[in-house]
């Protein structure tokens, strides 16, 4: 089942809104195929590790390890549950079941039905945690949030500006930043509010690594911002969350208009999960951040600690308990927080 979740997390960043998958398949103790879904609308894990296998007629003696429960429904690939069953596979191991109201049981039952021994529940947490984007986009209705922020060892985002300054203020190491661009390319969205667009004139892409472009979200509740931000670039696709008007500029760009009455951000999540987008990254400012942390609308809080102090500027948030993983990285210090009020 380790096997299964490392080759799984291989698809991080290609398989939304489908789940990360991995497969493999044992005859008497040595693993004789393996496999995991690699891209969304492509073959699941379970059919590329089947197709792996040299000798076929080892099935009828062999094991199927997978992390997720196999589908029992035609959507893009016909159903795993049938393939096992008709290669003869005997006994198959799952680590968690499957949420998904097409699934939810439907494929341990078809294959307990054939006569397929399944044993389920194996790593079931671990399973549970690499598929947290997927559960929480079924189970709530909207995207799995993750809140990124750099801050200065003394607990600022920003140190005190001239008036009409702009311009990033770096605060982590130059690995740190290639580090958040791979962040950047595992999830669906990125977004911030109109003032860091103006102040840092981000580009919000995956420039410093080898990975797509996240969906880019700004609200901007007065339309304000010129099109000469790097936000607005073609390098992706932007929308903006306004009160104005619902308008697709340009291929590449397109206004939402939601209420801002003080549930914009459950309105701004809810037409995420309408348009299939399963995670999304807050990147800043200040106040969007708040607004996350206060409205309790957080799922994970990365927090990345520079070797710097400011003395003074921007403070930045605060999560009121402990990080539940601390890390080093270089001159940097990371820790993730994830939200125990809402845990699946």
């Amino acid at each position: 089942m380790q096997r299964c979740l490392e080759l799984a997390s291989n698809g991080l960043g290609h398989t939304s809104t489908n789940p990360l998958v991995g497969c493999v398949i044992v005859y008497k103790g040595k693993i004789i195929g393996e496999g995991f879904h690699r891209k969304y609308g492509e073959a699941h894990a379970e059919v590329n590790a089947i197709r792996s296998v040299v000798n076929q007629d080892l099935f009828t003696e062999s094991t199927l390890y997978v992390n997720l429960e196999p589908c029992a429904h035609h959507g893009k690939t016909p159903p795993c549950s049938d393939l096992i069953i008709e290669k003869k596979i005997p006994r198959v191991v799952i680590g968690s079941k499957d949420i998904h109201s097409l699934v939810a049981g439907r494929g341990i039952k078809r294959l307990q039905d054939a006569g397929v021994e399944v044993t389920v529940g194996v790593l079931e947490q671990v399973c549970w945690d690499l598929n947290k984007r997927f559960f929480t986009y079924h189970q709530f209705k909207r995207p799995y949030v993750i809140l990124k922020w750099a801050q200065s060892k003394d607990g600022f985002l920003d140190r005190d500006r001239e008036e009409n300054e702009t311009g990033v203020n770096w605060i982590t190491s130059e690995s740190t930043k290639h580090l958040v661009h791979l962040w950047r390319s595992q999830e669906d969205a990125i977004l911030v509010g109109r003032k860091t667009v103006e102040i840092d004139n981000p580009a919000l892409t995956v420039r410093d690594v080898i990975g797509k472009n996240p969906l880019r979200i700004v609200i901007d509740k007065q339309l304000s911002l010129h099109h000469d931000y790097n936000i607005f670039s073609t390098e992706a696709r932007t929308i903006v969350f306004n009160e104005k008007t619902n308008e697709v500029v340009s291929e590449n760009l397109q206004h939402i208009k939601i209420n801002f009455d003080g549930s914009e951000l459950q309105q701004l999540l809810h037409h995420l999960y309408e348009n299939n987008i399963q995670s999304i990254i807050i990147e800043g400012g200040a106040f969007t951040l708040h607004q996350f942390i206060e409205q309790n609308l957080w799922d994970e809080a990365r927090v990345l600690t520079g070797d710097v102090f400011f003395n003074s500027g921007l403070k930045a948030p605060t999560i009121r308990s402990n990080a539940n993983e601390v890390r080093q990285l270089d001159t940097d210090k990371l820790e993730v927080f994830y939200n125990k009020s809402i845990l699946l």
